[in-house]
């Protein structure tokens, strides 16, 4: 599962874009209880999202012409320009070449070749978030994309990362690993197909310890639920929602391990 200890092609980070940071800072402590903080005057409106002290994702406003409201998951990595560089040859896209973020890190934005928009983060002075797995941290990423098989090799080909069948009956569901240790231990996300009226996208999971409770905090905050409130055999419970501007995540209490 999703840990602190950031291996290669581990999810690392994670950073909302909205076109509205203010009017998202206050949604987002409504849901999860977070605190927003200013990382600084020349950052150009960027900041962190923090609960009970410690940093679980970043804010900031659009800076992409055209981009809408999203979240972005970035995956750990040693060198981000050999990164970018690998995926580029597998077919993705670069949308913004590696740059130094002060002494923080050095990062690159890319798309994959099915569509889906990720980010690369080579750590410098910040490793990461500073939770994971608990309540109100990131525990999950999910890529929705035309294409599993085809989304999987190509990851593989940039991360190394490990793949295996869910073996879920009601859809295919592909579980992804990193490339380290026990595979089970290391499991991090998955694969599903699109549904019906969907985009390729990476889909963040936040753990929560009452998801219909978080469900009704999300729309009395203006938010909506995209999928209700239900439970996945063997997963947990969970629900998909949209922020006031669009932008895409998911709640889940997982079910305790045996």
């Amino acid at each position: 599962m999703l840990t602190t200890e950031f291996v290669t092609g581990a999810p690392s980070w994670i950073d909302l874009g909205s076109p509205e940071p203010g009017a998202a800072a206050a949604f987002y402590a409504a849901v999860f209880g977070w605190t927003y903080q200013s990382a600084g005057p020349d950052t150009g409106g960027y900041g962190m999202f923090q609960l009970d002290g410690k940093t679980v994702a970043g804010l900031g406003p659009l800076t992409e012409a055209g981009a809408n409201s999203a979240w972005t998951v970035y995956f750990q990595t040693p060198d981000a320009d050999a990164t970018a560089k690998a995926a580029e040859q597998a077919g993705a896209t670069i949308r913004t070449e590696p740059f130094d973020v002060m002494g923080a890190g050095r990062m690159a934005n890319l798309t994959g070749p099915l569509g889906a928009q990720f980010a690369l983060w080579q750590p410098g002075e910040f490793a990461g978030f500073e939770a994971a797995g608990t309540p109100g941290a990131l525990v999950w990423v999910e890529l929705h994309v035309s294409d599993p098989a085809a989304a999987a090799a190509f990851y593989r080909t940039v991360f190394d990362w490990r793949t295996a069948d869910s073996g879920m009956p009601e859809m295919p569901y592909t579980i992804l690993s990193t490339g380290e240790g026990d595979q089970q231990a290391a499991e991090f996300g998955g694969i599903a197909p699109l549904q019906e009226g969907e985009t390729a996208h990476w889909l963040p999971y936040f753990a929560v310890e009452d998801v219909d409770d978080r469900v009704a905090a999300a729309i009395a905050a203006s938010g909506t639920a995209v999928v209700p409130a239900m439970d996945i055999p063997t997963v947990g419970r969970f629900a998909i929602l949209a922020d006031p501007f669009g932008a895409t995540f998911a709640l889940l209490k997982p079910i305790p391990p045996a």
